[in-house]
């Protein structure tokens, strides 16, 4: 199972909330963003209720003030890798 999460944050926390995730093996990716939301980050996990484990210990964290998650619908898409080296 893959998802992406959008997270809004208490405001000056989002380093710490990143430092915090990075060491969720689950979380394979994790940024900083500008713009509507705070914290991007993807979700990759071979357990069928993974995403949804994941997602509510993100929604508990007391910083956390909402999350946006999108579900991957496999086979429409993937990654592109244009730099092979």
């Amino acid at each position: 199972m893959q998802a992406y999460v959008l997270l809004n944050c208490v405001t000056g926390r989002e380093t710490t909330i990143i430092s915090e995730f990075k060491e969720m093996p689950e979380i394979t990716e994790i940024n900083g963003v500008w713009g509507k939301y705070d914290i991007f980050l993807k979700i990759a996990t071979t357990d069928p209720d993974g995403v949804d484990t994941i997602v509510k210990r993100l929604r508990n964290h007391p910083d956390i003030e909402s999350t946006y998650t999108m579900h991957v619908l496999y086979g429409q898409g993937g990654t592109i890798d244009r730099n092979p080296n």
